[in-house]
């Protein structure tokens, strides 16, 4: 492949966009120098390209029909099947559809991804496999995972198995569906904003977001590298601590692990160690959302809380007054900072080390020029907003609210000082009905249930759903979260309040 070479045209165009003209005797001189260096190109194009390794043989698989897919929830079926023994032999795996399978194709919810197949295997893929998993399908997730509803979803909206006339909540809105409903005994999910634990609220399952960076999220589509986060949801604890034992630690390709401790404990060996003496502590301000808290949800999240006491811990109410603005920490830097990764610099970015996917950058960054009218309508709102905001204040909120985030965390790991474990609930509502209004109503389904769940992808601290009731045939979910890569207290809490009260999935 010969990489173009600009015309002196192009080149004056592209000039005039930076402010300067250039003279005759520039544009001579420049095309000489761009003639030279895009030589290094060409030949780098002649080279092969590493990657992570596609060890382990599998089908092509098809697209499920409608009647072995009745909620919606599966995008592809396939078998992918890895070492004969481990300590996830037997168990049936599903992967949110923005995760890379080699051969199988990858849609992340969108329209504009229709067609693409990947090449390599995501590290946690690999990971699962030589566990001894079963991969059975990709799930499907919302339009580039940018909705914590389950109707922006392409091909279809993905429906609640306890009533479909609810949304699953999303954006890791299939892998719910298909552990809720026995399909797969673990799903693997997203959570920028809280995509793996609303879902795993509205479908009545447990689902685990990790510390930021304890998963390596190589091989994954991301959305903004300093928010991305990957994790399981199951119908258990034990199952969840078994498959983040598998899938955690460094892999060497991912920035975002920079900070992820090279050893790490074995989680599913503490759950049963109880938890008496531990402090529970739970935030006022998790509950009574104006406009947004069903009374129901925060009563039944604080008589799960008592169960604690009985349990042996410590069980106090405490204040984090600064929770009540955690969405504002993450609007400061998710929008801009999706619109710059996700949009304007075709999902990879620049200027970290690790893995490209040469291939994804390729296929959408072509794709989203030419479909970009299939965008949903929450990612066309992002893409504007975010460059807009880029063009009008030159990146200087995305800066201020990067750095503010230590602040956001600092306010938790003030309260950490006091107790172990932070309680509230995962969403302030239930599942919410499909939107059925207009376009107002259809954005608002998207975003109006991360209030509780989006800060913690601002800090990075761990958090897990846990369903504790159900209230009108639907889940209540309440939300665990600990210290920075302390994930043992975390799930060996929620394992003791499983095995005490546990809600039968």
């Amino acid at each position: 492949m010969v990489v173009r070479r600009p015309t002196s045209e192009e080149l004056e165009n592209l000039a005039r966009l930076y402010g300067f003209e250039l003279t005759p005797e520039e544009v001579t001189v420049f095309q000489a120098f761009i003639d030279s260096t895009l030589g290094s190109l060409d030949w780098l194009d002649t080279l092969p390209e590493p990657g992570p390794p596609v060890k382990y043989p599998r089908d092509t698989g098809h697209r499920p029909d409608p009647a072995e897919n009745p909620f919606g929830a599966w995008a592809w079926r396939c078998s992918v099947k890895g070492a004969a023994d481990g300590p996830l032999a037997g168990k049936k795996v599903a992967l949110k559809d923005n995760i890379a399978l080699a051969g199988i194709p990858l849609m992340n919810g969108s329209a504009l991804m229709d067609g693409y197949v990947p090449r390599v295997d995501a590290t946690v893929v690999t990971r699962l496999l030589d566990a001894g998993a079963e991969i059975i399908g990709k799930t499907v997730c919302e339009d580039l995972c940018f909705s914590g509803g389950s109707h922006t979803s392409y091909p279809w909206p993905v429906r609640n198995p306890r009533n479909p006339e609810f949304m699953a909540g999303g954006s890791s809105s299939g892998s719910a569906v298909v552990v809720a409903t026995g399909e797969a005994d673990i799903a693997l999910g997203g959570d920028q904003g809280g995509s793996i634990r609303i879902p795993a609220s509205w479908c009545g399952i447990v689902g685990l977001k990790p510390t930021y960076g304890l998963v390596p999220y190589t091989g994954i589509f991301p959305i903004e590298l300093t928010l991305d986060h990957t994790g399981p949801l199951a119908r258990t604890v034990r199952d969840v601590a078994l498959t983040l034992e598998v899938i955690a630690g460094r892999d060497g390709l991912d920035p975002r692990q920079a900070a992820t401790p090279e050893s790490r404990p074995r989680y599913p060996v503490g759950l049963e160690q109880g938890i008496g003496g531990l402090k529970v502590g739970v935030v006022a301000e998790g509950f009574g959302w104006p406009g947004v808290s069903e009374p129901d949800v925060d009563d039944a999240v604080r008589q799960a809380a008592s169960v604690f006491s009985d349990l042996g811990a410590e069980v106090r109410e405490i204040s984090v007054p600064l929770h009540r603005q955690g969405i504002h920490f993450w609007n400061g830097f998710g929008v801009e900072g999706t619109w710059a990764t996700m949009v304007r610099d075709q999902a990879m970015g620049y200027g970290w080390l690790g893995f490209y996917d040469t291939g994804l950058v390729e296929f959408y960054g072509r794709s989203r020029r030419v479909r970009a009218r299939d965008f949903s309508p929450t990612v066309k709102m992002v893409t504007l907003l975010g460059h807009w905001l880029g063009e009008q204040y030159h990146g200087r909120y995305y800066a201020r609210a990067q750095n503010l985030r230590r602040t956001l965390r600092a306010a938790y790991d003030t309260a950490f000082r006091e107790v172990d474990i932070l309680l509230m609930p995962t969403t302030p509502q239930k599942a919410q009905p499909f939107p059925k209004g207009g376009l107002a109503e259809y954005v608002t389904a998207a975003l109006n249930m991360i209030a509780n769940t989006c800060p913690f992808d601002v800090t990075g601290h761990p958090a897990i759903n846990l369903p504790c009731g159900y209230s009108g045939g639907l889940p209540v979910g309440m939300m665990l979260i600990g210290r920075h890569f302390d994930e043992a207290t975390l799930l060996r809490a929620a394992f003791a309040f499983e095995q005490k009260a546990g809600v039968k999935v």
